[in-house]
């Protein structure tokens, strides 16, 4: 690229003098938008078409500071400039997902109905540290394809957090590893349960992972109480639960705990059944009955209707003589 634009310059009328060029001022090629692109095509269009929608609904949370820093590679302070979000922009029937970092937009589309397309903008290579000199192109090139695929390392393993009743059985109740330790049961609906497995969802856990002091920082905050009141004993208890478990492991050598791609879907599925539906449907039932919504108040009432006939028919009431 650089040989053909030198050969132009001899060819084409420019402003600079050849007593110029020799005293040294000449052009120059530069970078002042560059983009890297990856697409996924998938077999089945219609399934890659829900696998991107899902995308949408369960990553609108990616622009938050503390996740651009991981998908970006940079660390964002109260000083960097830029607003941090995640937009999705509506053209017609097609979404795209939007998430910026300085001068830099991370786009995503299903494109064609086929493919899932991750775009990266480059807009301003000084947010990067370098300038917009060509020769920096290569390295332009490196960092655009790691933060695509960090995104879509992110969305594989936050995508279908669906689990069988024996996998769900296996995380509640005591269970017995294959060299013959026990795994105490990680009870649904337990608060300190329910804490321990929020804090594995926080997105900074699925890069760097976490040690003891991290996870039992935050799991004392999410149970309103001291880090003396949540020991350090607690949280050893704790991480042998989720390691045996099959939740977390720890690499041989370290004191750094990783979440498994199965211990992602156990604490994702289980926080948002908490936060999602038991929490909202416990406050409904326990509150006054005005406060549900018309229909399912309807169908609760013909429920009820349902089992006072069961009940009243295998036990009648006996008549009065």
């Amino acid at each position: 690229m650089n040989a053909c634009f030198v050969k132009w310059l001899g060819r084409i009328p420019l402003p600079l003098r050849p007593e110029d060029r020799q005293a040294g001022y000449d052009w120059d090629l530069s970078i002042w938008q560059m983009e890297v692109s990856l697409t996924q095509i998938f077999d089945r269009p219609l399934r890659g078409r829900e696998f991107f929608e899902e995308i949408i609904r369960d990553n609108l949370d990616l622009g938050r500071p503390d996740r651009v820093q991981l998908i970006f590679d940079r660390v964002v302070t109260k000083k960097t400039p830029g607003q941090f979000r995640t937009r999705v922009i509506q053209a017609g029937v097609h979404p795209s997902l939007h998430i910026s970092y300085k001068n830099f937009d991370l786009k995503q589309y299903f494109k064609e109905g086929r493919g899932c397309r991750t775009e990266g903008t480059f807009r301003n290579p000084n947010d990067f540290g370098i300038n917009k000199g060509l020769a920096n192109l290569p390295y332009l090139q490196k960092i655009g394809r790691q933060i695509n695929r960090r995104l879509l390392e992110v969305e594989r393993v936050s995508h279908n957090s669906g689990l069988s009743g024996d996998s769900i059985q296996r995380v509640v109740q005591p269970t017995v590893t294959a060299d013959g330790k026990k795994a105490p049961g990680l009870r649904f609906g337990q608060p300190r349960v329910m804490a321990l497995l929020l804090a594995l969802t926080l997105f900074q856990h699925l890069i760097d992972g976490f040690r003891n002091q991290d996870l039992r920082k935050q799991v004392a905050d999410l149970l309103g109480v001291t880090m003396a009141d949540y020991t350090p004993n607690q949280m050893t208890y704790d991480l042998r639960r989720l390691r045996l478990k099959g939740l977390v492991y720890r690499p041989p050598g370290t004191h750094r705990y990783f979440i498994t791609p199965y211990g992602w879907k156990v604490a994702r599925l289980f926080s948002r059944l908490e936060a999602r539906v038991f929490r909202p449907a416990m406050a409904m039932f326990t509150g006054n009955d005005a406060v549900l919504p018309f229909p399912l108040r309807q169908a609760l009432n013909r429920v009820d209707d349902q089992l006072d006939f069961l009940i009243y028919d295998a036990f009648p009431v006996p008549k009065a003589g």
